[in-house]
């Protein structure tokens, strides 16, 4: 389904999206992949593209064919792209500005296998970018609704790589209970339902306290838009506005800061969402109703994934969705950092 391009087009047709501001990544070379991933693991990802095919073997030891982790025309190029834009990213930050990448986030991939889709793991590739250019101490916040496991485990022994994961509690891969302080690693495993007022609380309660306390000289921010009530993977409650508000704190902060991508399996509510991110990262005003440009490019999304259901209309006008304000349960209350 449509993510990053769908995102770049609707903020293009909202006028937000000037040349100076826009950078096409080109593909990471094997040797920018194999600073993270194994040399094997990265010629069995070209072979799989080349033939469409690998050998049961490599198959089974590679996950690339199995489960999730489909091989298609583009699965080696596609994810090459998305760590040349990681690389990309990195050198931005380490400039001091900051960047909306929505095409990087694939935070489940391994050095040697392929999981939950995530076949490169371009954040990874990200973080050790910036300690080539001398940035040491970075913060990565997740609230995509899966536990990062892959960027938690990639650097769970480095106490200078804050990782903290918001997700559902129960939901693949079923990791991120735990926490462990000394390594700077934070879980949150969430109920379902989680509401905007829930996330907001564990963000002024216990996340950006350990975002401040780390003194980042850089911020990492995966939203993800599975974490939404419109997204039919998972089931906690948020609305866009909640993960904007979270934005706009970590903004606040005034560290070099990338805006990632992440999960999301409604097109609709991923698009609106992630564009809203880039208007905030900017201070744009949010139109009440979309203007025709914009509106015409959420038209155009290919509603295979919901087949004969209708689109309702808030979808298509609005970028922005009604609040979820609800309780703040007491298993929210209690988490411990």
């Amino acid at each position: 389904m449509p993510r990053a391009m769908l995102v770049r087009d609707l903020c293009d047709a909202l006028g937000w999206l000037p040349a100076r501001d826009y950078y096409e990544a080109g593909m990471a070379s094997c040797a920018e992949l194999t600073r993270f991933h194994t040399n094997d693991y990265i010629n069995a990802l070209q072979r799989a593209e080349t033939t469409q095919d690998l050998p049961a073997d490599l198959r089974a030891s590679t996950g690339i064919g199995r489960a999730a982790n489909v091989i298609h025309h583009a699965v080696f190029r596609r994810p090459a792209t998305s760590a040349g834009g990681a690389i990309l990213a990195a050198g931005i930050l380490a400039a001091g500005r900051c960047v909306h990448a929505p095409g990087v986030g694939n935070h489940h991939g391994f050095p040697d296998h392929a999981s939950g889709f995530c076949f490169v793991n371009d954040i990874a590739l990200l973080i050790l970018r910036l300690r080539d250019l001398n940035v040491r101490r970075i913060a990565y916040l997740d609230l995509d609704a899966h536990h990062g496991d892959g960027v938690e485990a990639a650097f769970a022994e480095d106490a200078d790589i804050l990782t903290i994961s918001v997700h559902e509690a129960g939901r693949w891969p079923r990791t991120g209970l735990a926490s462990k302080p000394a390594e700077s690693v934070f879980n949150f495993a969430v109920p379902a339902g989680m509401n905007d007022s829930e996330l907001l609380f564990l963000w002024k309660q216990k996340l950006k306290a350990l975002v401040l306390a780390h003194v980042p000289e850089v911020i990492l921010f995966l939203p993800g838009a599975d974490a939404l009530a419109d997204d039919p993977m998972c089931r906690l409650g948020l609305s866009n506005l909640a993960l904007w508000d979270v934005l706009r704190e970590l903004k606040a902060m005034g560290r070099p800061l990338a805006v990632l991508g992440g999960g999301g399996y409604n097109p609709y509510a991923l698009g609106r969402c992630w564009a809203g991110l880039w208007a905030v990262l900017n201070a744009l005003p949010v139109p009440e109703i979309l203007p025709a440009a914009a509106q015409t490019v959420l038209e155009g999304i290919k509603n295979s994934w919901r087949p004969g259901l209708a689109v309702p209309p808030h979808w298509i006008t609005t970028l922005a969705d009604e609040a979820r304000p609800g309780k703040v349960r007491r298993e929210i209350m209690e988490m411990g950092a």
